[in-house]
């Protein structure tokens, strides 16, 4: 049975904003967050840098970002 008001409650705790910065060119920009996913390459804007997750990350904001991901802030893996 979906309950849609416990849907909606786990979204209001969740951060959905996060700052990526480049490991090559230190380029910082904020980003949001797909919500059910992780994002696994991301191209800088400046440097056209492609950027992957560190090993034993799951994604690029979980390596880059100054916010994890949804799935790990809800202490799930992706």
């Amino acid at each position: 049975m979906f309950f849609p008001f416990l849907f909606y409650f786990s979204l209001m705790n969740l951060v959905l904003k996060s700052i990526l910065v480049c490991p090559k060119c230190s380029f910082k920009k904020e980003e949001t967050m797909p919500i059910n996913s992780c994002q696994y390459f991301y191209k800088c804007d400046s440097c056209k840098y492609i950027l992957k997750p560190k090993i034993g990350d799951c994604c690029v904001f979980c390596s880059f970002g100054s916010v994890k991901c949804p799935p790990i802030q809800k202490g799930n893996c992706c």
